[in-house]
């Protein structure tokens, strides 16, 4: 089973997978909000998933930043949608500029680098990773 990561936005979800024994985090794609229930719908009847994990947006005083109503909103939808999925947050600060960086040091052209559906699937797969440590897996 694998464990999926979430980076929410109103415009964009960057989603990320492990792998089968759980070892890699992976980029797997950006979808549009409104699209987000029936494409795992119809990813989850092809992998099983044990987690979601979604990025949880704070502030640097660890209060919830402007964005965590729709954050809770769609932990919500997830939680009606999927009910036999655990679900789990996890502080996503700095995960959209840590995505840049990576990709500015990627050697990518610029087209790519100003690629915004690029670096919310980045921020996914950091989220995802940031969790496996915490939670050695």
């Amino acid at each position: 089973m694998r464990i999926m990561a979430f980076d929410y936005g109103t415009k964009r979800i960057g989603i990320a997978v492990t792998d089968p024994l759980k070892i890699i985090a992976t980029g797997l794609d950006t979808v549009h909000p409104n699209q987000i229930i029936a494409y795992l719908t119809k990813y989850l009847l092809t992998e099983q998933i044990e987690r979601f994990v979604v990025g949880e947006p704070k502030q640097m005083d660890n209060t919830p930043s402007q964005s965590a109503f729709h954050v809770l909103g769609f932990v919500n939808l997830l939680k009606k949608s999927f009910p036999n999925i655990p679900i789990e947050m996890i502080d996503e600060r700095f995960t959209s500029k840590m995505a840049a960086a990576t990709i500015a040091q990627s050697g990518m052209n610029k087209k790519n680098r100003q690629n915004k559906e690029l670096v919310d699937t980045i921020s996914a797969t950091i989220i995802l990773q940031f969790w496996m440590q915490v939670n050695n897996q």
